[in-house]
């Protein structure tokens, strides 16, 4: 059996896991390590198969396979850390944006098997979008080894790496500039007479329908948006934009390597 390691267990090691139980991957390999023993606590009766430290990161960091799921701040600690642990053949992956794999083969030294993938929430469920950069040093076995791994998370598009943090701005975050409002238009439909299911199914329709129709009907914009005559959130458009540009750019600019 593989082995599988996490370096932090919080939200990412959350999804991931979530993944693989769900496409019936055998758990048992798999050790987290995070120094928050509470974290682990929540993450065992998750998943209860999983190994858990929070003082001993030897386990988490000797498996075939270590994923790095701390935040930007602490990846170089993080990488000082579990270096005297990682086999020759480890694959190790950050799930981080702004670290790149240059800065990781800078404290790695000759390890050659280093990637870069960045999930979003809805590889919980095995439908997200996961970019993924390979470095060029790594094995081709490895790679594919990788691949057949995260196959789970849903798509997997490889990309420049250049793009993973781009891919963090709109496949990662974007489902938070939608959830709030889908939640509300779920109350309303609710509130005018509609059922649960009845609401949800009408808003998974419709969000489907509106992106295909933007995308695929061979109308401009103007064109899409003059299909529907009635336009109730017309007047706060432009504010509504506005929010994205003010938001949206200097963040990404902050996440930039």
């Amino acid at each position: 059996m593989k082995t599988i390691g996490f370096i932090g267990g919080g939200r990412v090691a959350r999804i991931l896991l979530n993944a693989f139980a769900n496409s019936a991957m055998e758990l048992k390999g798999i050790s987290v390590y995070d120094p928050n023993p509470n974290v682990l606590e929540d993450l065992q009766q998750l998943f209860p198969a999983i190994s858990v430290s929070a003082d001993d990161l030897s386990g988490a960091a000797g498996s075939e396979t270590v994923f790095l799921a701390v935040h930007p701040p602490f990846m170089m600690d993080t990488l000082n850390a579990i270096k005297p642990f990682l086999k020759a053949s480890a694959i190790v992956v950050s799930l981080a944006p702004k670290f790149t794999v240059e800065k990781m083969a800078s404290v790695l030294g000759n390890l050659p098997n280093l990637a870069r993938i960045n999930p979003s929430a809805s590889s919980y469920i095995n439908l997200g979008i996961n970019p993924v950069f390979y470095a060029k040093s790594m094995d081709p076995s490895a790679r594919e080894s990788l691949a057949d791994l995260i196959r789970p998370l849903g798509a997997m598009p490889e990309v420049e790496e250049f793009k993973i943090e781009a891919y963090a701005m709109i496949s990662a975050m974007g489902h938070t500039y939608f959830w709030f409002q889908i939640q509300k238009l779920k109350d309303l439909a609710i509130g005018f007479g509609m059922t649960e299911i009845e609401a949800e199914e009408v808003i998974t329709g419709m969000m489907d329908g509106t992106v295909k129709t933007l995308f695929h009907s061979g109308l401009n914009y103007q064109g899409v948006t003059d299909l529907v005559p009635v336009k109730p959130l017309g007047p706060v458009e432009t504010t509504i934009s506005g929010f994205y540009d003010e938001h949206l750019i200097p963040l990404y600019n902050k996440i930039k390597p």
